[in-house]
């Protein structure tokens, strides 16, 4: 569902009772544990964590205006998405989430390429989330991004 907010807190506010506490407890385990350097912004109508232009003047390679993405988060119609470039770009973190999943969730893994779809709102592993998001530093995704997108 697109959300017309400014600011993370005015996007949680017009949630569904019941997806304000899931989003905003996942939210916390992401600013927790994203290394320094990402920052927080409303992105594409949903929480974003973002490489800003002061780090990357470059920006998004399809969207050079837009900072260059790395985490977003939403509440949509019949899940809770969290997409996550790095699982996307990165077969080692992939195959590391993939692994780790069942340790920390009992249902079945739900995702896309960069899309993690949590369907119930009392089985989401929140520590995994965490760790997940701690694996990549700003350089290491400027890195990583430029070396899948950049033409040499």
């Amino acid at each position: 569902m697109q959300y017309k907010a400014d600011t993370p807190e005015d996007y949680i506010s017009q949630l569904p009772a019941e997806r304000k506490e899931v989003i905003s407890k996942i939210r916390e385990r992401i600013l927790k544990n994203l290394p320094e350097g990402f920052e927080e912004q409303i992105s594409y109508g949903m929480l974003g964590y973002v490489v800003p232009h002061n780090l990357y003047p470059d920006g998004y390679h399809v969207k050079p205006e837009l900072p260059l993405p790395f985490v977003n988060l939403a509440s949509q119609k019949n899940y809770i998405a969290l997409y996550h470039s790095g699982i996307y770009a990165d077969k080692n973190i992939l195959d590391w989430f993939i692994k780790e999943f069942p340790k920390h969730c009992k249902r079945k893994l739900d995702m896309g390429k960069s899309c993690i779809r949590f369907k119930s709102m009392d089985d989401i592993p929140y520590d995994l989330i965490g760790e997940l998001c701690s694996k990549i530093t700003v350089q290491d995704w400027i890195n990583l991004y430029e070396k899948k997108t950049k033409k040499r």
